[in-house]
């Protein structure tokens, strides 16, 4: 194991990018512990989906707020967390020709953020933890419930600094020349973003960590829904800019794309740190503690500065790709350059269909319920879900899952076996958890909450005939999961297979994918002047059109929700 620990950088065969062994053995072993918490809340996924689906209706009350509260933790939580600080640790050294500033912070992190993990997953599975992810007062679990969620807090906290320190360390030592690379650039936003989200989880958990222990009295549940929200919702933002980072690398890797404007697209992300955190406020817009100037200031406003920011990412992410794509030659018609894009190989399929995905679905949906008076119909129902399992899940997960098809070979150094299959894999998620996404939002439409153990509609004001649209769409939404279930299960198996029992390819650094010829293709693309990319961006009418789909699709949904809302308070 000495070799992980004494400096030294390899070279990847395959890409060329430098890899400092330090950086190379953490990136490792936050990526493996990722897996493992990701198989745990898929584990807990389906069997909240079948007993949600009335026809199964699984599990018990009890054992469903158990296995509630562990799926939320492990997949919201666990496993974006650890393998975000495994990208962190990629961006500052490979990107930038640096090594990991300090090998002690990141066993620190690393060490924290395991023993956390496994603390609070402990407790939930004893039955002293039923509080869900969000553990809202007066509800209260043990003492070691909150401790691990602060020990992960401090843990992820402490290799974000590492990442700093490694970035400073690298500006002054010189090792990349000019500004730093856009996805190391991304994973800065990432990083700062969580810093705010990370504070905030302390200020949140640790009065509810001593009011646990008895020592002080009962948070305030307004107070804490607030500060909780600045760490629940911000967190999913660093996902969205570290997915967003992963988008432009593998268009890069897989195609040879160059990002049309650096500068617009760095603008993209200042505009996240600047205004994405403030969004969280769309989980606050039914309390009636908060004033509604201050939530339609935040949620119709600064909201919409953080979209914009989105925007522009799902307008030069697509474009960079028709330019490099229409540089080789697949100049034919208007998606030409898309039929003919490498969808055999399992990076470029799984980060395409993951910006579809969150375009589409999670970003549509998203802005429509950060609508006041949409959101009041909306927000305790299966559409709030329908919503964020569309972001975090077919945007967030499906492009870490296409990360981790070039991590393997190239950081672990392995072979994936059944490559047929992987590259079926991105396409067979995404169908499942589109089908999900879209049986939950419609369920949510007919008035099925969330979070709740039944389909029970006590109480709602639920029109004629809403009953049987409500249980089918429930059971769209079982389908969709189970497809999304088999999905994540081959990928945790190929990974699986390919870290611990793969074969080397240390001899040969090919990559798995596409041909050495195609990599120099893509090469070739990349490195061509700024004045021919310059020339070629007056060609993007491929994109122009999908960015015109995706608006008529908002338009449309956005005005089937002020009807929806009209039919539920009619004009008298």
């Amino acid at each position: 194991m000495g070799n992980f620990f004494d400096g030294r950088v390899r070279t990847c065969s395959t890409t060329g990018l430098p890899v400092c062994l330090t950086a190379q053995f953490f990136v490792k072993a936050n990526a493996v512990a990722a897996v493992v918490f990701l198989l745990v809340g898929a584990l807990g996924a389906i069997l909240i989906a079948l007993t949600r689906w009335s026809t199964v209706h699984l599990l018990s009350d009890v054992m469903y707020y158990r296995v509630l509260t562990l799926h939320g933790l492990n997949m919201l939580i666990f496993w974006i967390l650890f393998f975000e600080v495994a990208v962190l640790y990629f961006c500052c050294t490979s990107l930038l020709n640096a090594r990991l500033a300090s090998k002690s912070m990141a066993w620190i992190s690393f060490g924290l953020m395991i023993l956390g993990a496994l603390m609070t997953d402990w407790i939930v599975l004893s039955g002293k933890g039923d509080v869900l992810m969000t553990s809202y007062p007066p509800m209260v679990a043990h003492p070691v419930f909150y401790l691990g969620m602060i020990l992960v807090a401090v843990g992820a906290l402490v290799g974000i600094i590492l990442f700093f320190v490694t970035l400073y360390q690298a500006r002054r030592d010189k090792t990349f020349k000019g500004s730093i690379p856009l996805v190391t650039f991304g994973a800065l936003a990432a990083a700062i973003i969580g810093v705010f989200t990370l504070l905030h989880g302390a200020v949140a958990l640790v009065p509810t960590l001593t009011w646990s222990l008895g020592w002080t009295p009962e948070p305030d549940p307004g107070w804490y829904r607030l500060m909780w929200w600045a760490l629940g919702h911000p967190a999913q933002q660093v996902n969205l800019c570290a997915m967003v980072a992963i988008w432009y690398f593998l268009a890069t890797l897989t195609t040879g794309a160059k990002p049309l404007n650096e500068t617009v697209s760095r603008g993209a992300f200042v505009l996240y740190i600047l205004f994405i955190n403030v969004a969280s406020a769309h989980h606050l817009l039914v309390d009636p503690g908060l004033g509604a100037s201050w939530k339609i200031w935040n949620t119709s406003y600064i909201m919409y500065l953080a979209v914009l920011a989105s925007l522009i990412h799902g307008f030069t992410v697509p474009a960079s790709v028709e330019v490099a794509q229409r540089l080789k030659g697949h100049t034919k018609g208007l998606f030409g350059w898309f039929t003919n894009a490498p969808w055999h190989d399992p990076g470029f399929s799984s980060f395409v269909l993951s910006a579809l995905i969150f375009g589409f679905i999670g970003g549509i949906t998203g802005v429509t319920i950060g609508t006041e008076q949409i959101n009041i119909i909306a927000h305790n129902t299966m559409r709030v879900p329908g919503h964020f399992h569309a972001t975090v899940v077919g945007g967030t997960t499906l492009a870490f899952m296409g990360l981790t098809y070039y991590v393997v070979p190239l950081i672990f150094q392995k072979e994936f076996y059944l490559r047929g299959l992987a590259r079926v894999q991105p396409f067979l998620f995404a169908a499942g958890i589109t089908i999900m996404s879209i049986g939950m939002s419609f369920a949510g439409s007919y008035g099925v909450p969330r979070r709740h153990y039944d389909i029970d509609f006590s109480g709602a004001n639920i029109p004629a005939g809403f009953d049987a649209g409500a249980h089918f769409m429930m059971g769209v939404m079982g389908v969709g999961a189970i497809i999304a279930f088999i999905a994540m299960m081959i990928f945790i198996l190929l990974v699986v297979a390919a870290v611990f029992f793969g074969k080397s390819n240390v001899e040969t650094g090919m990559n798995p994918w596409q041909s050495r010829e195609a990599m120099a293709r893509n090469q070739e693309v990349y490195l061509q002047r700024d004045e021919v990319y310059e020339k070629a961006t007056h060609n993007v009418k491929g994109t122009l059109a999908l960015v015109f789909i995706l608006l008529i699709s908002f338009i449309v949904y956005y005005f089937a929700n002020w009807k929806a809302l009209a039919d539920v308070w009619p004009v008298r």
